[in-house]
């Protein structure tokens, strides 16, 4: 020290330099590792969900998931959980309010509609191309109001063109309620198992880092 003046010499040991690079590289691994197993597990959760809903496994192996980088390793690894139904999935989770786009009525089908030919529920429309019968209205001032036709019930309780000459067997049918709006059941919460995904994420990653130096 002279003149006030003091001069430090800062030696880096190559060994040290080592041992943060190979730190860095394990955080990186333990990072990316738990984010992968933390999607893993979201889209498991979600799948099991609706599955327990009732909602079957096609609609659950609509909910995939992505990692990012989607090779190598990073401290700002990333997982992405999403739906390919988004629409059907978010009905589901929210339990919306549905009204007609027109301000008319819903058609919600009875037993005797039967199913559509493009699968979900069938329209009055194709009931009536299908079963070659016209459905009329009828009015009721209490409960929904009906869409009903004239003919028989097969075997299946789906209404049919009656070809009976007497009228034997020939019955007014309810083929659809009408109704002005529905409101969907909340059947998912998937926003719980996101919740507990995202919170077991620092616990992974401290698991994987401890793991990765063992």
């Amino acid at each position: 020290m002279s003149g006030g003046v003091t001069k430090l010499k800062l030696d880096i040991d190559p060994d040290i330099v080592a041992m943060m690079a190979a730190e860095v590289a394990a955080g990186e691994r333990a990072v990316t590792a738990a984010m992968r197993e933390a999607g893993t597990g979201l889209k498991s959760a979600w799948r099991l969900q609706i599955t327990g809903a009732g909602l079957g496994p096609r609609l659950a192996n609509s909910i995939r998931s992505q990692n990012f980088p989607r090779s190598g390793e990073s401290l700002d690894a990333a997982v992405l959980v999403w739906s390919k139904a988004p629409v059907i999935v978010g009905a589901h989770d929210t339990g919306p309010l549905i009204r007609s786009k027109n301000g008319f009525w819903l058609a919600i089908p009875l037993p005797a509609a039967g199913k559509s030919l493009r699968g979900g529920r069938i329209t009055p429309g194709e009931w009536e191309r299908r079963r070659g019968l016209r459905l009329r209205f009828v009015y009721r001032r209490t409960g929904p109001s009906l869409l009903v036709a004239e003919g028989r019930l097969n075997t299946k309780g789906q209404a049919v063109v009656s070809r009976s000459k007497t009228g034997r067997g020939k019955v007014t049918a309810p083929i659809f309620l009408l109704v002005p709006q529905v409101k969907l059941p909340k059947r998912l919460d998937l926003a719980r198992d996101a919740d507990r995904a995202l919170d077991g994420v620092p616990g992974l990653i401290v698991a994987n880092w401890v793991d990765d130096r063992i």
